[in-house]
């Protein structure tokens, strides 16, 4: 399901970069690969890059001391030692394919903080699922913010998939009326956008389960997937979100946006390693081709070979 890159990994090497260089670039610059053995002082600064590249305090710890533990470990083999443990780390976190079964309705729950962008996340995946043959209706479950709706609208428009929407309505009306309308007029896919109003976590987090409990009744066997989408701008502030619509939702995977030209792509292995979260969509650029599938030994190949 949706190729990566296949025929562009150029492109990849390039979205990535300023990852690459806050995470590897700059903690290789920290030691002498010519030495025998780290000196603490060379561990610690290996520590504090990677926290500084956003891969948690945590992670950077573990790292480092099992470098500090290890017999024999050498300054040369930092690169292979970190290539190695981030690609463990992402396989432990489960499988990065969208869950899609053919012949039957697929819903995707898409949640997120205001401003991450699950809207345009939202129109790239009906546009891929129309450029499959899919037949493919939006939910315009964010319904106290005209801007998202009409946002939307153009998207759902643009990329050719219909649209449920009733401004100022109950989200979890509009979630319902949409399950009716693709079991009536037998859709392939539902996309549902929701509101992501961290100030009152309460109100957001109840309405969010009511969404969750009409699909639940509505349609128990299509949920395929629910994403959480983080900008990757948002660095280390991403996992707190993860954390807190976890509470919520039953999160099965998350999609980061606005990787090209971010510096803190690192969090695509933190949320892994934290959450136990995949990453299963990245979007790397504005056009309705630049929602890509995530793989994860490209990506790690493109930040140590950039």
């Amino acid at each position: 399901m949706f190729g990566f890159f296949k025929d562009k990994f150029n492109d990849l090497k390039q979205a990535v970069s300023n990852t690459a260089q806050s995470l590897v670039g700059n903690t290789l610059a920290n030691i002498d690969q010519t030495e025998e053995k780290y000196s603490e002082f060379a561990l610690d600064d290996i520590e504090d890059t990677l926290i500084s590249a956003d891969l948690g305090v945590n992670y950077a710890a573990e790292l480092v001391d099992n470098l500090r533990n290890k017999k024999n470990a050498k300054p040369a083999e930092l690169k292979n030692y970190l290539k190695e443990e981030f690609k463990k780390t992402l396989a432990e976190a489960g499988s990065t394919e969208l869950n899609y079964k053919e012949n039957e309705l697929n819903i995707y729950f898409i949640a997120g903080v205001n401003g991450a962008g699950k809207t345009t996340l939202i129109a790239k995946m009906a546009y891929r699922f129309k450029q499959e043959g899919k037949k493919v209706l939006i939910a315009a479950g964010d319904t106290f913010r005209a801007a998202a709706e009409e946002q939307l609208n153009i998207w759902s428009e643009r990329a050719g998939a219909d649209i449920v929407r009733r401004d100022k309505a109950d989200p979890a009306s509009v979630v319902y009326e949409a399950i009716q309308k693709s079991k009536n007029e037998h859709y392939d896919v539902i996309l549902i956008d929701t509101a992501g109003r961290l100030q009152n976590k309460f109100n957001l987090m109840e309405e969010l389960k009511k969404i969750k409990t009409v699909i639940d009744k509505q349609a128990p066997d299509a949920l395929r997937e629910s994403i959480l989408v983080i900008d990757a701008n948002t660095g280390q502030n991403g996992l707190q979100q993860a954390k807190v619509f976890g509470e919520a939702v039953n999160l099965t995977s998350a999609a980061l946006t606005k990787l090209d030209g971010s510096a803190k792509g690192a969090i695509i292995i933190a949320i892994a390693k934290e959450m136990k979260l995949p990453v299963k969509l990245v979007g790397v650029g504005e056009k309705m081709e630049d929602l890509k599938s995530f793989e994860p030994d490209e990506f790690i190949n493109a930040l140590f070979e950039g």
